[in-house]
């Protein structure tokens, strides 16, 4: 049986910042297929988010090739497909001089929608990512860390793309909200049938948020599968040491947690005895 065409399709891709001295990329291949969310992790430097930003041509690779929907990015306006591209950006990145409305409707905007087109819009994501109406007034200081990241999502799906970019789109929120928000995406992410990149740093929100992960490091791929099968290779001979050790922080958490609930239930039943 033949699998379909992925959407995203990165062919032997090459990066370097200092003129082929050091690279950032390495002939990396990667195929995402309509509907993955995929979830790239790894240490600092290790080429995540230089290749998320071949998908929309934030970075222009030095060798080989990206396409999207089976068309050369390379061949396409940057503005137009970056337009047609959800953004969440690395610390929100939110317009601070606009209004929570101006901020959704930037893109819709640009791509020449009419105003009432944009207002209806807007309310309708308002209502999608659970914010009262009664804030799209507002300015984006006058918002939660976790409301502006809602507003950044919001803002993301605006003008309807298949596909969204996320670079650490949690990482500047509190536990609690990044578990909430990290979850209400997955849940639009599924609802409106999205195709999503995510950079983080966090194993925790691969595992928990994507249907695969990538893990890349020194701009190499060196995994590429479920969570699932990911987890179930951490004894594995052949994994690569590097992905050992992301993959058992997670189940270190795990561990720690299950110890100090088990000693808390002990002692619990002694002071009962």
């Amino acid at each position: 049986m033949n699998r379909p065409a992925p959407l995203i399709a990165i062919e032997h891709v090459a990066k370097s910042h200092d003129g082929g001295r050091t690279f950032a990329l390495r002939d990396v291949t990667l195929h995402v297929e309509a509907g993955t969310f995929l979830a790239m992790v790894g240490a600092s430097g290790a080429g995540k988010t230089t290749l998320m930003k071949c998908i929309n041509r934030l970075v222009e690779p030095d060798s080989g090739s990206v396409h999207v929907d089976g068309k050369p990015v390379s061949k396409l306006d940057a503005p137009t497909l970056r337009r047609s591209i959800g953004y969440v950006f690395q610390g929100i990145g939110l317009f601070p001089h606009m209004s929570v409305a101006e901020n959704i409707g930037i893109t819709p905007q640009l791509l020449g929608w009419s105003p009432p087109d944009i207002m209806a819009r807007t309310r309708e994501l308002l209502d999608l990512v659970e914010l009262p109406q009664s804030y799209s007034t507002r300015i984006p200081a006058a918002l939660s860390g976790g409301q502006q990241q809602r507003v950044a999502v919001a803002r993301a799906i605006a003008a309807r793309p298949r596909i969204v970019l996320m670079d650490e789109p949690f990482g500047a929120l509190d536990p609690l909200t990044r578990d909430t928000i990290g979850t209400a995406y997955r849940a639009l992410h599924e609802r409106l049938a999205l195709t999503t990149v995510m950079v983080t740093h966090d194993m925790q929100d691969a595992i928990l948020l994507a249907d695969r992960i990538t893990v890349m490091s020194a701009g190499h791929i060196v995994a590429n599968d479920t969570p699932i099968s990911l987890m179930g290779s951490i004894a594995a001979a052949d994994t690569p040491p590097e992905v050992a050790a992301l993959l058992a922080m997670p189940k270190r958490r795990a561990e720690r947690i299950s110890a100090i609930m088990t000693r808390d239930t002990e002692a619990t039943g002694r002071s009962h005895e």
